[in-house]
């Protein structure tokens, strides 16, 4: 699973510290995560607005899946959900910050030092409906 946005912003402003990357600014990690595009794309064709707000993961829950159908739109989907669940609880958990890991996967840290990783619940939603984006929010914020 790649992650071309991350690829073009090492381009234009990584560095590198020891021979490895250096972790992007959290603020542009949260800029470029929040993007969603083809999310954004799906949901409002489907008459769904994304505000960002909990509300909004509810309503996405209640898309009938037919993206599986292909796997290439599956698998992009999969990333932007996780993005966008990661954008939700990134607004409206106060602490809570993007980091990379090892591999480059986005994971959002929470303030209780749980670290999510939202790609991997965004993939599930995406393949087979599991877990809903609204149940990830509350299990991440003891909802």
């Amino acid at each position: 699973m790649g992650f071309g946005f991350m690829d073009r912003w090492r381009a234009r402003y990584g560095h590198r510290r020891h021979g490895r990357p250096e972790q992007p600014d959290e603020a542009m990690m949260a800029e470029l995560f929040a993007e969603c595009g083809l999310l954004r794309e799906l949901a409002g064709s489907a008459g769904v607005r994304l505000d960002d707000g909990v509300s909004s993961l509810t309503a996405l829950d209640q898309l009938l899946p037919r993206w599986r159908d292909d796997p290439e739109v599956s698998e992009w989907l999969g990333n932007d959900a996780g993005l966008y669940l990661g954008t939700v609880l990134h607004r409206t958990v106060p602490g809570a910050a993007w980091r990379l890991d090892e591999k480059e996967r986005p994971l959002l840290v929470l303030p209780n030092g749980y670290e999510l990783d939202v790609t991997a619940v965004g993939h599930g939603w995406a393949d087979e409906g599991s877990p809903q984006l609204a149940t990830a929010y509350l299990t991440a914020t003891d909802g």
